[in-house]
């Protein structure tokens, strides 16, 4: 790896971390998995050294199992592994290009023991609404669960920041900020991995965070039952939602908490 330089990118599920990947591979100088066949070209699902967020119950899940957290203390922290890695995920880039990019939502999770098998590495993290993320997921999951789900990104997040003053090259970045400014954003993550040009264009919904604030909105419009249920889950939850900049109640809330580096 003298010659290329590995990038993960991660975030929950459908927290926009697809066409951030997507974006970044667009640049001359970045290879990412494209046609691989796999669920959105995702690299935990072309390796066989750990296991895929679907054995730990798979999006809005994943995150509850410890099992689903790796540091550099895992037994799966070694050697071996990150040569099997670097096996198994190299056909699927272009080695012409130095800046080789890897991207699955459970890096949330193991970013630590990412940085263990491959000290040169970045980590691109992006962070989206709990009540977009939630409304997102429950869709693909079939659930009510709100409260679930809101508890399960919180669980993550946390989990995360616990493990980031140890990670030696981080940007964080906020989806919003990402939809209301692409061309910032991106400047500052092709500035983070000291790569040079104009940022490719990202193909990004601009209302999609409005139509689940909406959604959630009416919601809480919707009756009594629904109105003391999502009133209860804001009361357990607004505290820790609020130390990321968010809000359940006042959901255009997000100051820019994340968007900062370490190099």
């Amino acid at each position: 790896m003298t010659d290329q330089r590995l990038v993960f990118v991660g975030g929950l599920h459908r927290s926009g971390t697809t066409p951030l990947a997507r974006c970044l591979a667009a640049h001359p100088q970045v290879s990412g998995f494209h046609g691989t066949g796999v669920e959105e070209d995702e690299g935990q699902h072309l390796q066989t050294v750990y296991p895929p967020a679907r054995a730990y119950g798979g999006p809005g899940r994943f995150g509850f199992d410890p099992r689903a957290h790796l540091t550099e203390r895992s037994a799966l922290a070694t050697e071996e592994s990150r040569e099997r890695l670097l096996a198994e995920w190299s056909p699927h880039w272009d080695a012409g290009r130095p800046v080789r990019v890897e991207k699955s939502p459970p890096n949330l999770l193991k970013t630590r023991f990412l940085q263990a098998l491959f000290p040169e590495a970045s980590f691109v993290v992006l962070v989206r609404h709990p009540v977009a993320v939630s409304l997102a997921t429950a869709k693909w999951r079939r659930t009510r669960r709100y409260d679930r789900l809101v508890a399960h990104w919180l669980r993550c997040h946390e989990l995360f920041e616990e493990d980031r003053p140890r990670l030696a090259r981080v940007h964080v970045l906020l989806y919003e900020e990402l939809v209301r400014d692409p061309a910032t954003s991106l400047a500052a993550v092709l500035e983070f991995l000291g790569l040079e040009g104009d940022p490719p264009q990202a193909e990004l919904d601009p209302g999609s965070n409005r139509r689940y604030l909406e959604r959630w909105r009416a919601l809480r419009a919707d009756g009594l039952a629904w109105r003391a249920y999502l009133g209860l889950v804001g009361a357990r939850y607004e505290r820790r939602v609020r130390a990321f900049g968010y809000s359940l109640g006042e959901l255009e809330r997000a100051d820019g908490w994340a968007a900062t580096s370490s190099s």
